[in-house]
Order: C-alpha cells, then sequence, then structure tokens
C-alpha cells in the first residue's frame, strides 16, 4: 500500500518532465531564427555586401568603406551566412546619397546652439530563396552635436555611431523583419 503511493507521484512527475523536455525540444528545432532575432530562409548560405560608393554632395572620404564593412561584419557576426564577393544567396548593395550637417536649433538669442550631421543610404536587398522579401528603400540617421564643437572634431565620432545605426536598420529590415 505504501509503495502504490510512493510510485504515483513520482510517475506524474517524469511524465511531466518528459512533456516539458518534448516542448521545450519542439520550440527549439524549429529553423531560421537565432537569438539576434535574424530570420535567415532555409537554404541562405550566403550573403554579398558591395561596396556602397559615395554620391553624397559632400563626400567623406571614409564613410563608403566604414559602411560597407559594418555591415558585412554584422551579417558575419549575428548570423551564420558567409559573407561573399558577390552572387550571395542574400545580396545587399546600394549607394551613400546623402552626407550633410546644418542648423538643428536655435538658442534664446537667434544664434545656432546645435548642428546636425545626417547620413543617407539608398539600399537594395535580394533574396534570391525567397523574392517577396526583396526590396528597396532609402536609410537616414542623424547625431546632434553642440554648434560650439569643431566639426572636425567630432565628425569620425559622429560618422561612426551613425554607421552603426544605419547598419542595424538595415540588418533588421533585410533579415529580422522588423
Amino acid at each position: 500500500m505504501k509503495t502504490r503511493a510512493i510510485i504515483k507521484p513520482v510517475a506524474v512527475s517524469i511524465r511531466c518532465l518528459l512533456m516539458a523536455v518534448c516542448c521545450l525540444l519542439t520550440v527549439a528545432c524549429t529553423g531560421g531564427y537565432s537569438f539576434t532575432g535574424a530570420s535567415i530562409p532555409p537554404g541562405a548560405k550566403t550573403i554579398s555586401v558591395a561596396t556602397f560608393p559615395n554620391y553624397a554632395p559632400t563626400v567623406n572620404p571614409q564613410l563608403s568603406q566604414k559602411l560597407t564593412d559594418e555591415l558585412k561584419q554584422m551579417f558575419s557576426n549575428q548570423t551564420s551566412l558567409t559573407v561573399t564577393q558577390a552572387d550571395g544567396d542574400l545580396q545587399l548593395s546600394g549607394e551613400i546619397v546623402g552626407y550633410e550637417t546644418r542648423a538643428s536649433a536655435l538658442s534664446s538669442s537667434d544664434e545656432v546652439s546645435m548642428n546636425r550631421l545626417t547620413i543617407a543610404v539608398r539600399v537594395k536587398f535580394v533574396n534570391t530563396i525567397d523574392p517577396d522579401a526583396d526590396f528597396e528603400q532609402q536609410f537616414s540617421r542623424f547625431r546632434d552635436y553642440a554648434a560650439s564643437q569643431d566639426f572636425s572634431a567630432v565628425e569620425s565620432s559622429l560618422m561612426g555611431e551613425i554607421v552603426t545605426e544605419l547598419c542595424e536598420d538595415i540588418f533588421n529590415k533585410s533579415v529580422v523583419n522588423w
């Protein structure tokens, strides 16, 4: 009589544990998802990222290489895709179309107190496995800085911050579907 009373709760516990393990395996084994949120189509193994030429009226000579390299690095670090020179299963190309600084805020004495650096890129994404995911879109980001600061002293850090945000936007639109 005592043996039956012990075996029944143990059997129920084992059944609950097995059900929990099965549920976890079912969720964990769904394909195409990563912890970064990237949803890579099954069968996609490569991504090609073309150099983004700079066609902005004002050209920062380091911007093209920085943007291209950071995009490649992001896809390499956050997905299982291999970055290739050309003809990837997923293909990113585009161009830098805007790089400008202008006044963004005035002080109470009508003097410029803040300036804004804005960078814009036009991006074309081709998904050879799922053409419905293709897009062409312009992305733009900016950073404000005090007008009292010399632009050449802050340009590099502002550009780096903006490029990182642009790359995140492009990455999210390409493979996260946000």
